[in-house]
């Protein structure tokens, strides 16, 4: 099995180096302690979230949410290229950050909220704190899940203003919709800058919507026969564009 992924911060780890030791303390280092149940000379992984990674092994349980770490190692991965930025359509109830969860597990860099006018579910004023919030905080156990050391961004909430600048301004843009010609499998990702692929609503986009995001250069696209949900079909298309930029390859 693969070490358990812990988050320090960015100084502990900037700092670190073989033979140091980075202490892990507050909800990462409690739940290591209390959850995990960590002992001495146990394995683990330490990420800052910025890129920057280190191995080590258990040095000593300080208490019950406090554990020192011997670092045998440090990286720091560099930043992908291209860089993916998914513009999601606000699902309905937990679907937000269910979306949020397989986008961030296949390797999406940034993850904007989108006000798209079909969408069921708005993030009234009084209430769009907290569901960011539920956001950055899905975006973040699923980084951990998937032993990331660089997590996405989730980005303000956007009006559909927004995403016609991000896509004017990307250096490719891509648009998923059924009623698209082009499979999204066809297409060759650029090999630098910023990938934005924007998930329409359930209720589907308006021709306002198509027909503004079409004048500022992105391409409609479409997965195959089957229509999916919103939660998913981010997942679904990031991950044949993660693959056709070689950010998949295997190296060596």
């Amino acid at each position: 099995m693969t070490a358990p992924v812990f988050v320090v911060p960015e100084a502990d780890l900037a700092a670190a180096s073989p033979g140091g030791v980075v202490r892990v303390a507050g909800p990462d280092g409690r739940h290591a302690v209390t959850v995990r149940r960590l002992a001495v000379g146990e394995s683990v992984a330490l990420v800052d979230g910025t890129g920057r990674r280190a191995a080590g092994v258990v040095a000593e349980v300080v208490d019950r949410q406090t554990l020192d770490v011997d670092i045998t190692a440090c990286e720091t991965e560099p930043a992908p290229q291209p860089r993916l930025v998914v513009v999601q359509a606000l699902p309905k109830g937990e679907r937000g950050e269910l979306a949020v969860e397989l986008l961030t597990e296949v390797g999406v860099d940034v993850i904007v909220p989108w006000s798209a006018a079909n969408c069921v579910t708005q993030w009234r004023p009084d209430r769009a704190e907290r569901a960011h919030r539920r956001w950055d905080d899905a975006a973040l156990a699923a980084a951990k899940q998937a032993r990331r050391a660089r997590f996405p961004v989730i980005e303000a909430l956007a009006t559909t203003a927004d995403v016609v600048a991000l896509l004017a301004a990307a250096s490719q843009a891509l648009v998923l919709h059924e009623s698209a010609t082009a499979p999204i499998g066809e297409v060759r990702a650029v090999d630098a800058g910023d990938i934005v692929l924007v998930i329409g609503p359930e209720g589907g986009l308006t021709p306002v919507e198509l027909a503004a995001f079409a004048e500022a250069g992105a391409a409609a696209v479409r997965l195959g026969p089957s229509v999916l949900r919103t939660s998913s079909a981010g997942m679904a298309a990031a991950s044949v564009v993660l693959a056709s930029s070689g950010r998949w390859s295997v190296e060596g």
